[in-house]
Parts: C-alpha cells; sequence; structure tokens
C-alpha cells in the first residue's frame, strides 16, 4: 500500500509539472514523446501512435526485464500519470512565469516524482526503464546519470527537429532533474546502508 501511495504522488508531481510548467514553455527533455516525435519526422506514422507503441515496447522490457512486481506497479504508474496530466492540463489554471523559475520548479517537482516512483520499485515507463535495467545488470551504473545520458541521445537524434533553442532548453532541464534525482537516490542508497549496519550491530 505504502508503494501504490508513493506511485500516486510522484505521479502527482510528474503530471502537474509537465501540464503547467514543461508543456507551456515547449521544454523538449528527451523522454518518450519527444522519441515519438522524431521517428514520426522519418515515417509519418503519428506522434500519440509512436508514443502509444514505444510505451507498450518499454512495458514488455520492463516485464521481461524486471519482473512481474516492476511490470504492474509501471501500469499503474502510467495510468496515474495520465490521469492527472490530462486533468492538469484541462483545468483553466495557468502559472504565469518566465522560462527559468519555470525550469527550475519543474526540474525539482519531476526529480521528487521520479524518486518516489523509483524507490517504489516502479517506473515512470519513460527512458528510466532501459536505465533501472542497466542498474540490475551492473550496479555500477548509476540510474539518474543512465536516464541523462539516455535523454541526451533523443535530444542529440532530435537536433534537426527541434532546433537549438529546444534542446538547449531540453538539456538544461535534463542536467538539473537528473542531477536532482541523483542526490535523493544517493541519499536513500545511504540511509539503506546504514540501517543494515545498524541491525547487524
Amino acid at each position: 500500500m505504502k508503494d501504490v501511495i508513493k506511485i500516486i504522488l510522484g505521479n502527482i508531481f510528474i503530471g502537474c509539472s509537465y501540464a503547467y510548467l514543461v508543456v507551456p514553455h515547449e521544454i523538449i527533455n528527451g523522454g518518450v514523446t519527444s522519441l515519438a516525435m522524431i521517428c514520426n519526422a522519418l515515417s509519418g506514422a503519428g506522434v500519440t501512435n509512436l508514443a502509444n507503441l514505444i510505451t507498450i515496447l518499454l512495458l514488455l522490457l520492463c516485464l521481461i526485464f524486471l519482473g512481474k512486481g516492476y511490470f504492474f506497479k509501471s501500469i499503474l504508474s502510467s495510468i496515474c500519470y495520465l490521469i492527472f496530466f490530462n486533468l492538469s492540463y484541462s483545468l483553466p489554471i495557468s502559472i504565469h512565469l518566465t522560462i527559468i523559475p519555470s525550469i527550475i520548479l519543474a526540474t525539482v517537482f519531476i526529480a521528487i516524482g521520479y524518486y518516489l516512483c523509483i524507490s517504489a520499485n516502479s517506473t515512470t515507463v519513460g527512458v528510466d526503464v532501459i536505465a533501472i535495467i542497466l542498474h540490475q545488470r551492473n550496479k555500477k551504473i548509476d540510474i539518474a546519470i543512465a536516464i541523462r545520458m539516455l535523454n541526451y541521445l533523443v535530444l542529440l537524434f532530435g537536433f534537426t527537429i527541434f532546433g537549438w533553442t529546444s534542446i538547449i532548453k531540453g538539456g538544461a532541464f535534463t542536467f538539473i532533474y537528473s542531477f536532482i534525482l541523483k542526490k535523493l537516490l544517493t541519499r536513500k542508497s545511504a540511509a539503506v546502508i546504514e540501517k543494515g549496519l545498524a541491525v547487524n550491530n
């Protein structure tokens, strides 16, 4: 039950941040939607169709490599995100901030959202699925850094589509939220180790 609450809270942070801060400023972060936009430019299959296809593929990877526990929690996470994003986006609410404060606020809230989901052994059904799989295979691979690199890779491939302005905004956004996420995950790992040592003593 605790994990379910964390997943719901995490997606409230993520969904609201995207609806009120990220989308209005057209910040591209290198995630599933950005990848779908790139694939659409190459194939013309439609952004929504491609985003759905990529999401399904990520869920399959989650089931195969991370197991049923991660899989079902990730489905819950995906449903929660869709609900909170669409609900927030449909409400007649506007947050009038310039780009810099918007990026700062969004990165903090999204990092917290990612942390809550990941610490509940779930994913946001984004590139974090691949990052967590890599971490499970090799514990030396840092989840937050892997997410950052994967996002940068998507942004790099999408340069001709997004242009310099979007790449710069997206790069800054990705760096800051992954930096905060790394701090949160490192703190959690340290707390777990400390707790284990206390039990052994």
